[in-house]
């Protein structure tokens, strides 16, 4: 069985580190705070203004003037900020920002990214993304690896409108953890339910699996 959309969250967590600055974008990425150790002190960023997000709120806590980029209501830690949504792209822009984590429809073997639109179909626009792919120190990708009819996402060129080129270095599948790299894409870790035979059948980019290919462990 593939991985569900908590148990990719729970292996992204794994790649955040004490000290921090996190920006997590719509759908499997907001879930990822909910694996933070709360040992950790890691700072929450939205595109709309606050740093510092806290937990989602309970029925009680909510307020509908704290929201993030997504419209989610959410709750602030101790020491958190609020400031311009100019201001905060200025701060995803000048590189400010550690680790972004971000859905996709399509990732390509060069790392190029699709994220943000399907054509024919409303939108609300790109939001932050082409800003986060562009200015974050790292980019990490949280993706279903097929679509609903099978087909693979990790594609060998994408073939929806780009928000980003060559600026993924990391997927989490449901099928495993890949690396983005000039050869293609590098199979590091598979779901443990799955081989690496599996995961390079359901992906159309050219992929490799690395020497030291392990299980997922969470």
């Amino acid at each position: 069985m593939p991985l569900n959309r908590e148990q990719i969250a729970q292996r992204i967590a794994q790649e955040v580190q004490d000290g921090y600055t996190v920006n997590l974008g719509i759908g499997i990425p907001t879930l990822v705070a909910n694996y933070i150790p709360s040992t950790m002190s890691v700072m929450l960023q939205s595109e709309n203004g606050l740093l510092g997000m806290g937990p989602f709120p309970t029925e009680k806590e909510v307020d509908p003037d704290l929201i993030n980029a997504g419209k989610q209501t959410v709750t602030t830690m101790k020491g958190a900020s609020f400031f311009s949504s100019a201001d905060s792209f200025a701060m995803i822009r000048g590189g400010h920002v550690d680790l972004t984590v971000l859905g996709a429809m399509e990732v390509d073997e060069g790392g190029s990214i699709a994220n943000w639109m399907v054509p024919g179909k409303m939108i609300k626009g790109m939001g932050g993304a082409m800003d986060l792919v562009a200015g974050a120190r790292n980019v990490i990708v949280a993706m279903q690896h097929t679509d609903k009819d099978g087909n693979s996402k990790l594609r060998k060129s994408c073939t929806l409108p780009l928000t980003g080129v060559s600026c993924i270095k990391k997927i989490v599948s449901d099928y495993g953890v890949i690396d983005v790299t000039p050869n293609g894409f590098v199979l590091r870790e598979y779901a443990p339910d799955l081989t690496p035979e599996k995961v390079l059948a359901a992906t159309e980019g050219k992929m490799t699996v690395a020497p030291d290919v392990k299980p997922m462990k969470f």
